[in-house]
C-alpha cells in the first residue's frame, strides 16, 4: 500500500511530466491500435483475393491481363506506398497478369493511353486528375469504340476521389477504401457510366465523368489553401476576402441547349440460345420465298437548340455518375444556374457547403436537364473552369453527353445501398 501512495504522491509532485507521458502513451496506444485494424483489413482481403488465384481455369483460358495506370504522386506522394501496401498483393494473389505503368509527370496519362495495348481490363489507381487524364486519353484514341468496351476499374488514392462515392463502400479509412475497391475489380460487377464531351473551338476534346465548372464559387474553392493558417475558419474567410474584392461577382455567357433524349432500352446481357436446326433451316427457306420489305431510312429530325443569356453566380454542368444505378427515362445532363441575388453573408454560407460538396444546390437554383449544350463566353476575363476538379482555361465549348459510355467494376453492396435510396 506504501508503495501505491508513493507512485501517486511521484506523480502529483510531477504532474507536468505525468501529464505529457500519458498524452504521448495515449496517442502511441491509438496509433497502433490503427495499425493493427489495418493489418486485419488487408489480411481479411488477401484471404478473399487468394480464392479467386485457386481457381482452376480450362486449357484453353488464358491469365486475365490488367494494365494499371498509377499516378506516384497523388495523395502528396503518398500514392505508391498505399498502392504497393494495400492494392497490389490483392491483385498479385488473385491470379491476374499485372502490368504497373507509373506517370511521371501531369499529362502523361493521355499519351500513355495512345500507346496502349489490347486489355482484359484497365485500372486506375490515383485521384480525380488521373481519371480524368486516362478517359480522355481513352477517348481520344482513333479506335476507342474498341477500347471504350474495356471494364475500367478505379483505385481511389488521390486527395480527391469524387468518383469514388458512386462506385465503393463510403468509408473513412484509407485501407479499408483501397481494399474494398480492388476486390471489388475482381469480383467483377459493372456498372456503366455517362461521359461529358466538352470541346473548344480549337482545341482537342476533353472528357470528364463528374462536372463542369464555372464561377465565383469554383473561382474561390481555388484559393481556400492560401489561408491555411486561419484552419476551420479558411474557407469562410477566403469567401469573405473575395466579396470584398468585388461584389456581386455574376457571370454572364450564352447558353444554348438540346432537350434530353429518351433512354433506350438495355441490351440483354445473356446472350439468347441458338435455335435448333430444323427452325433455322425454316427461317432461311422462309426469308428466300418471302423476303422482308425493308422500309426506307427516316430523316433525322432537326436539333432543336434553346438559347437563353444568363447571369449566374456560377454555372455547372454534371452527369447523374454519383448515383450510376438510378433508373432514369431520359439520356441527360444536368445544367445548373445559380442565382446571382445572393447576399455576401448567403455567399459565404453556401459556399462553405459547396467546398465540401460542390454539387450542393442552393435555393432558387435553375437546374435544366440536357443532352448538349453551348456555352459562349465574354472573350476577355472569363477565368477557369474546374473539370472534375482539374483546372482549364476558360473558352466558349459545347458539351455533349455520351450516354452509358464506359463501364466500370463497382462494390456489390455500394450498389444495393444506392438502389435502395432510389
Amino acid at each position: 500500500m506504501a508503495r501505491v501512495v508513493k507512485v501517486f504522491r511521484t506523480l502529483r509532485n510531477h504532474w507536468k511530466k505525468s501529464t505529457f507521458a500519458v498524452c504521448v502513451l495515449s496517442y502511441g496506444g491509438h496509433w497502433l491500435y490503427g495499425k493493427h485494424c489495418d493489418s486485419v483489413l488487408l489480411r481479411e482481403a488477401c484471404i478473399e483475393a487468394r480464392e479467386f488465384g485457386q481457381k482452376v481455369i480450362g486449357p484453353q483460358e488464358h491469365l486475365k491481363k490488367a494494365t494499371i495506370i498509377l499516378n506516384p504522386a497523388a495523395c502528396k506522394g503518398k500514392a505508391n506506398n498505399l498502392f504497393e501496401k494495400n492494392a497490389a498483393p490483392i491483385l498479385h494473389l488473385a491470379g491476374m497478369e499485372v502490368k504497373i505503368v507509373k506517370t511521371d509527370y501531369e499529362g502523361q496519362a493521355k499519351k500513355l493511353m495512345e500507346l496502349m495495348e489490347q486489355t482484359d481490363m484497365l485500372i486506375i489507381a490515383g485521384g480525380d486528375g488521373t481519371l480524368q487524364e486516362v478517359i480522355t486519353g481513352l477517348l481520344r484514341r482513333a479506335d476507342e469504340e474498341t477500347f471504350s468496351k474495356i471494364p475500367i476499374g478505379f483505385i481511389p488514392l488521390g486527395s480527391s476521389n469524387s468518383l469514388s462515392q458512386g462506385l465503393h463502400l463510403v468509408s473513412d479509412n484509407k485501407v479499408q477504401h483501397i481494399t474494398s475497391a480492388t476486390l471489388s475489380i475482381l469480383k467483377g460487377e459493372t456498372v456503366p457510366l455517362d461521359v461529358l464531351s466538352i470541346k473548344g473551338e480549337k482545341e482537342q476534346p476533353v472528357f470528364a465523368l463528374l462536372s463542369l465548372r464555372w464561377g465565383a464559387f469554383r473561382d474561390v474553392a481555388s484559393s481556400i489553401s492560401k489561408y491555411w493558417y486561419l484552419g476551420p475558419l479558411k474557407t469562410r474567410a477566403a469567401h469573405w476576402f473575395s466579396s470584398l474584392k468585388q461584389w456581386p461577382q455574376s457571370h454572364q455567357a450564352s447558353l444554348s441547349y438540346l432537350g434530353p433524349v429518351p433512354r433506350p432500352p438495355d441490351l440483354p446481357t445473356e446472350t439468347p440460345p441458338r435455335p435448333n436446326l430444323l427452325y433455322r433451316i425454316y427461317r432461311r427457306l422462309q426469308n428466300y420465298w418471302n423476303p422482308p420489305i425493308e422500309e426506307p431510312p427516316k430523316e433525322p429530325e432537326p436539333e432543336r437548340w434553346e438559347s437563353r443569356d444568363v447571369s449566374t453566380l456560377e454555372l455547372s454542368v454534371s452527369t447523374h455518375n454519383k448515383n450510376p444505378v438510378k433508373r432514369r427515362v431520359d439520356d441527360s445532363m444536368l445544367i445548373s444556374l445559380d442565382p446571382d441575388s445572393l447576399t455576401v453573408g448567403q455567399f459565404i454560407t453556401e459556399g462553405t457547403k459547396k467546398a465540401v460538396n460542390p454539387m450542393e444546390s442552393i435555393e432558387d437554383t435553375l437546374q435544366i436537364e440536357a443532352s448538349a449544350a453551348c456555352l459562349k463566353l465574354p472573350e476577355e476575363g472569363a477565368g477557369f473552369y474546374d473539370i472534375d476538379n482539374e483546372e482549364y482555361e476558360a473558352m466558349s465549348v459545347e458539351v455533349r453527353l455520351l450516354p452509358r459510355k464506359l463501364r466500370f467494376f463497382c462494390n456489390a453492396e455500394r450498389r444495393e445501398q444506392l438502389a435502395e435510396a432510389q
